[in-house]
């Protein structure tokens, strides 16, 4: 069987090594969770009405949302972790009526989406009740997944496919075909290497003579344990600016999430993040003397952008020993899943067309000679 090594154990690289065929492959993964952004993520699986321009980005979108309930089936994902609980935009009345008509055509190539409704201010209030009665397009095929729990779920299932999870950084070398990885406490030797790491496909790249095209950025939530036990049947909303607020079981509210591109690899939480966050979506809430009175934690992380805010993932060599995926942004919960599967069935069965979904892998990786 041939040795693999997956560098990165979000939700990439988790998910791959899930599909990964074991009577194929030996599989060690490697990660010391240090501000991984998929562990302090928690997010809307609700892409349809996006109005980026990037069609191939769409379609893997598009297609990372409707691959969710194979995800779910695949590895018993339970509630805690995956909901479709429908999801709130909140907009200008004005902006609303064409944005219905805008997710109207959407559906013809997304069934998934269910269905969509205009709802009036009561109707709004009714569906969520911590919101301020303000009119809002429901699409009822939203959902929401917790990045953290989807972690620890496929984290015991690799473990107990026999998978060797390594929790330390690792570098990566290469001394003729093999690849060598290395840890503070061991080193190894695999056929083939696979690097899911985010922002740090950079740095563990760069010795190797790639130049990459990545940059980091910090994201920071805020979380709330309020008393609102019937959370759990609340819908994800979309508010009208930059925060989304996204509830959970037993009262778990999460409200997020910041995009500072200075911060970089900085994990230390902020005032300002609480401030911008808290006093953004404040202005869509009710009763936020319940939320100043619960206690809140943050969750940071770190995700990893492109020049053109675009995913890439594939081989960048030409003997197809190396593989790589990065660049998922702040839709990473949506598309990363399906990245991981895409992966898998390339090294499963050499099934690989993923044209539709990304620009030549060249764009955002190369060798430099």
């Amino acid at each position: 069987m041939k040795k693999i090594a997956i560098i990165g154990g979000g939700i990439v690289g988790l998910t791959l090594a899930n599909y990964l065929e074991s009577t194929q492959f030996t599989i060690t993964l490697y990660d010391d969770e240090i501000g991984q952004a998929t562990r302090a993520s928690a997010g809307i699986i609700s892409p349809w009405v996006s109005k980026r321009r990037n069609k191939k980005w769409y379609q893997l979108a598009k297609d990372g949302a409707a691959f969710f309930p194979k995800l779910v089936s695949d590895f018993q994902l339970d509630e805690s972790i995956y909901t479709r609980c429908g999801t709130l935009i909140l907009r200008q009345e004005t902006q609303l009526e064409a944005l219905y008509d805008f997710a109207q055509t959407r559906k013809e190539e997304a069934p998934e989406m269910g269905d969509i409704t205009l709802l009036s201010k009561e109707e709004t209030s009714l569906a969520l009740p911590l919101l301020k009665e303000t009119p809002a397009l429901k699409i009822s095929g939203g959902g929401r997944l917790d990045g953290k729990a989807y972690l620890a779920r496929l984290q015991q299932l690799a473990i107990d496919k026999g998978l060797s999870i390594v929790k330390e950084r690792a570098t990566l070398t290469k001394k003729g075909s093999d690849w060598i990885v290395t840890t503070a406490t061991h080193s190894d030797t695999f056929d083939l290497a696979i690097i899911t790491a985010g922002p740090s496909l950079k740095p563990i790249l760069g010795p190797l003579g790639y130049h990459v095209d990545i940059r980091p950025q910090k994201g920071q939530l805020l979380e709330f344990q309020t008393p609102f036990l019937e959370s759990e049947q609340w819908p994800v909303v979309m508010l009208d600016g930059e925060a989304d607020l996204i509830p959970f079981q037993q009262g778990k509210i999460l409200i997020g999430a910041t995009h500072e591109n200075e911060a970089l690899w900085d994990l230390t939480p902020t005032k300002e993040a609480f401030e911008q966050l808290w006093h953004h979506s404040q202005s869509f809430l009710k009763k936020t003397e319940e939320f100043l009175t619960s206690p809140y934690q943050y969750r940071i992380g770190t995700r990893a952008y492109t020049s053109d805010f675009a995913p890439f993932f594939g081989s960048p060599s030409e003997d197809d020993t190396l593989f790589v995926a990065s660049g998922l942004g702040s839709s990473g919960l949506t598309v990363g899943p399906f990245i991981g599967y895409l992966l898998a069935q390339r090294l499963n069965t050499n099934a690989w067309s993923v044209e539709d979904y990304q620009k030549p892998i060249s764009n955002y990786l190369k060798k430099v000679e």
